[in-house]
Order: C-alpha cells, then sequence, then structure tokens
C-alpha cells in the first residue's frame, strides 16, 4: 500500500513536471503592428527578418504575427497605446507622432542636431536613449530607437532651391519641431498622416513634404513630385524623426528568461542598427529610382544652409524654454544631441 502511495506520489510529480515543460516550451505568438504597408522596406527588410531570427534562435517557440497598414485600427500616434494596453504585443511608430508624450526623445528632433544617414542618426538616437530618455519608456520594454535618416523637401511644381524658397509654400510636416522650421522659413506647415501625402499633393492641396528619401517610392510621393532637395553630405540634416519599436512591458514580463534572452540578443543596439542600415539603403536605392525616372535631386548651397541653420536655431531656442518648464534641463539635452550627432557623424553606412 506503501508503495502504491509513493509510485502515485511519483506519478503525479512527473506528470507535474512534464506539464510544467510543456508551459514553458509553448510557442508566443507576438502581434506585431505597424503603419505603413506590407510592401514598405520597414516589413520587408525589419520586421519579417527579425521575426525570422528570433523564431530561429528559439526554436521556434517566438512567432510574430504582423499587422501592417494600421489593421488594428487607430492611427499612427495610437500605436503607444495599443501596445500599452495589449491591443498590440509589439508595435512600430514615431515617438513625433504623440506631441509631449515621449518629452525627452524630442530633442532627437532638433533641427540640424543629427546626420544625415539612417545607421549613423541610429547609433546616436540609441546612445541618447539608454542616457537620457529612459523614463519616456517607463511603460514599455523598448526593443529598438532609430533613425529615419535625414527628411528632404519634395515639391511637385516649384523648386525649393534656397532658403527663401520655402515662403509661400504649404509642406507636410513630420514632426512638431519640421513644422516650427517650416514656419521660421516663410513656408506653411500641414500636419497629415503619411498615408494622405500622396493625394493631398497631387490634388494641389499642398505643394510638398519633408520626408526621407526611403519612404518617397513607398508611398508613391515621387510620382506626384518632380523636385528633391536634400541637405550638404557631412552636415547635420534639416531634421531627423525618431522611430520606436515597442513591447507590450506585461507581455514582456511574462516571458521565460530564455525567451527574454533571445529577444534581448536581437533586439537594442543590434536592431537599432539594422534599421539604420536598412533606411541607408532604401535612401540609395529611392534616389536611383528618382533619378532614372527623371526626378530632379537637388543639393542645398552653403550660405542657405546657414540660413536655414539659424531658422533652426530659433527652433532649438524655443524647444529648450518649454523643456526647462517640464523640469527638464532643455539646455543639456540639446547640447548632448549635439555632441552624439558630431561624434557618430562619420559613421559609414555599412
Amino acid at each position: 500500500m506503501l508503495v502504491t502511495h509513493r509510485l502515485a506520489a511519483v506519478g503525479l510529480a512527473a506528470a507535474a513536471l512534464l506539464g510544467a515543460g510543456r508551459v514553458t516550451a509553448q510557442t508566443v505568438t507576438l502581434k506585431f503592428a505597424h503603419f505603413l504597408p506590407s510592401t514598405g522596406n520597414f516589413q520587408r527588410h525589419i520586421a519579417e527578418p527579425w521575426c525570422a531570427a528570433i523564431e530561429k534562435d528559439s526554436g521556434g517557440r517566438l512567432k510574430c504575427q504582423i499587422f501592417p497598414s494600421l489593421q488594428l485600427g487607430g492611427t499612427p500616434a495610437q500605436i503607444p497605446d495599443q501596445v500599452k494596453n495589449g491591443v498590440a504585443d509589439i508595435g512600430w511608430t514615431s515617438p513625433s507622432f504623440a506631441t509631449g508624450r515621449f518629452p525627452r526623445t524630442e530633442a532627437l528632433e532638433l533641427p540640424f542636431s543629427l546626420p544625415p544617414g539612417g545607421l549613423s542618426g541610429s547609433r546616436a538616437m540609441w546612445a541618447y536613449y539608454q542616457k537620457h530618455a529612459q523614463d519616456d519608456y517607463k511603460d514599455f520594454k523598448v526593443l529598438a530607437i532609430f533613425s529615419a535618416s535625414n527628411v528632404v523637401i519634395s515639391t511637385a511644381n516649384k523648386p525649393v532651391l534656397t532658403a527663401d524658397g520655402f515662403k509661400g509654400l504649404k509642406l507636410r510636416s513630420p514632426s512638431r519641431f519640421a513644422a516650427l522650421l517650416i514656419g521660421q522659413l516663410g513656408g506653411t506647415p500641414v500636419n497629415l498622416p503619411v498615408a494622405a501625402i500622396t493625394e493631398s499633393i497631387s490634388k494641389g492641396v499642398i505643394d510638398g513634404a519633408m520626408a526621407p528619401w526611403e519612404i518617397l517610392p513607398t508611398t508613391k510621393i515621387d510620382e506626384v513630385t518632380k523636385y528633391h532637395m536634400e541637405g550638404l553630405p557631412n552636415q547635420p540634416g534639416f531634421t531627423q524623426t525618431p522611430m520606436a519599436i515597442l513591447m507590450n512591458k506585461t507581455k514582456w514580463d511574462g516571458l521565460p528568461a530564455d525567451l527574454k534572452a533571445v529577444l534581448d540578443k536581437h533586439s537594442g543596439a543590434a536592431l537599432s542598427d539594422l534599421a539604420g542600415r536598412v533606411w541607408d539603403e532604401g535612401n540609395e536605392a529611392a534616389k536611383k529610382k528618382m533619378t532614372a525616372q527623371g526626378n530632379k535631386i537637388l543639393v542645398i548651397k552653403p550660405e542657405d544652409y546657414a540660413a536655414m541653420q539659424k531658422a533652426g536655431a530659433a527652433v532649438e531656442a524655443d524647444w529648450i524654454k518649454q523643456a526647462d518648464a517640464r523640469g527638464l534641463d532643455g539646455k543639456k539635452l540639446a547640447a548632448e544631441v549635439h555632441a552624439l550627432g558630431a561624434k557618430f557623424m562619420n559613421t559609414p553606412s555599412k
């Protein structure tokens, strides 16, 4: 009888261990939401390869289900809330879309502060995040902070050749700081979602847009614009838009240690670098495509670049005051962005 009870106990213990093993080894599917089409560079060259890498390294226990083009509803600005509330497990968006929500990160948008390249800008942004902006993301597990690279000014009918050329133009701005820069230069900034830019240009609602090279073919902006002005090489770009890949904190906390290790291996600096390289490659491919189809690529003259920088300095001074009013050291944060921009200025794109 005693032997029977002991065997029964052993059997129950073994069953419990097997059950625990099955729980530990179960497959975790991560809902990954973003706001651009599935055919774009983000999904094809960042999200999908990243998902394949974590699936391989986890032995198939981590999988992704990707929802492009806001298939889970909402707007790009609402993706952080979707992640926080568990509608999505992972989301890609820009902190710039949610004005005031990520106050320390705003410094990364300051005009003429960061290098023009995707990789160089991403390394500067990740270093800044680690040192100064982690408090902005207490509600999330941050998988990457990276740069969408420098914007260029794309217009349909009138080329922007000088700093004075902005006067009277209606331009879509990707962020509050780009809008302030446009206003300082005499233009009219228009806030539009990415998906609405092409139609707005084609209908004459706006004259053009500030956007990175890479996004122009993805959204067909290149088909409704003829002229594209970029900044000087090896000088800070007009402005950059920080991008973030965020994970639901509860989902992260519930993962076993080995799966957390897989995600950490492929995230952080590694994922930020991957995204930066993809943006650089996408920028080059976009420029080649547009040149081949007859679009005109213009480079600003040094004297006009200096005039735009002066306008950008006024925008920065105003932001420092606003940051100070929120209890941040705006001058210190702005100086740190400029210092990191200079540090990573000549980072090779490959």
